[in-house]
């Protein structure tokens, strides 16, 4: 057994996300294990890029509203207990609602090789707002 050192707190860089956003890092797996765990706040309309994960992701809503979208679909709100999977390679964003903050855990493995996260583009206020 090993109990970790907590990292700090750390602000979401404004490449990849629109507002403030927060996230801790819970655990980052070394070989063989390649899970990657964040616990992620998000503050009213704060919100992603437009992403994909190389593994797919998971997202586990604890508290708020938010909202996620796959490239193509609907938006949907995200409640406390909820549950989001995203495939491999499926481009979506995830971010808190207007008039709330949102915290989820977010769950996803590294692939053997190459990059975990693609990047793409900031969500427009006309995406976000398309509810």
């Amino acid at each position: 057994m090993q109990v970790l050192t907590k990292q700090p707190t750390t602000k979401g860089p404004a490449e990849v996300f629109t507002g403030d956003v927060w996230f801790d890092v819970v655990a980052r797996g070394e070989e063989p294990s390649r899970v990657r765990v964040n616990t992620v706040r998000f503050a009213p309309c704060a919100r992603t890029a437009w992403h994909s994960h190389a593994v797919g992701q998971t997202l586990y809503v604890t508290e708020g509203v938010g909202y996620v979208q796959a490239r193509g679909g609907e938006v949907v709100v995200m409640r406390p207990g909820d549950v989001i999977y995203t495939p491999p390679g499926e481009e979506h964003w995830h971010g808190a609602a207007p008039d709330h903050f949102m915290t989820h855990i977010a769950i996803w493995e590294a692939p053997a090789d190459g990059p975990e996260v693609t990047w793409g583009t900031h969500v427009t206020d006309a995406e976000y707002n398309r509810r």
